[in-house]
């Protein structure tokens, strides 16, 4: 697993990536909730009021990295997170800043 410190406008996250060999799980983690990739049960977490949500990449065939993440579009956001005010369309950074 690699950690690494994610640095947006009000706060700094912790990045995630773990290899689980042909692809990875990666996700971003603030001290209120996170934005991950597709392997993420977003609705799950809500159970618990935990905000989530997933991203889709913006390029390529799935999200690889941090900087995937980041500019990734949400395409699943639990209610925990949307009351937060992140929707389907923005982008990864856009819905970690309001985390």
């Amino acid at each position: 697993m690699k950690q690494v410190e994610v640095r947006l406008t009000r706060k700094v996250a912790e990045g995630f990536i773990v290899p689980l060999g042909k692809v990875n799980l990666v996700a971003v983690k603030t001290d209120v909730g996170l934005v991950g990739c597709g392997a993420f049960d977003v609705a799950a977490l809500d159970s618990f009021s935990y905000p989530a949500a997933k991203v889709r990449p913006s390029l390529g065939p799935s999200i690889e990295d941090i900087d995937d993440i980041m500019k990734g579009i949400v395409k699943e956001a639990n209610r925990s997170a949307m009351g937060r005010g992140i929707k389907n369309g923005m982008t990864g950074r856009q819905a970690l800043e309001l985390l």
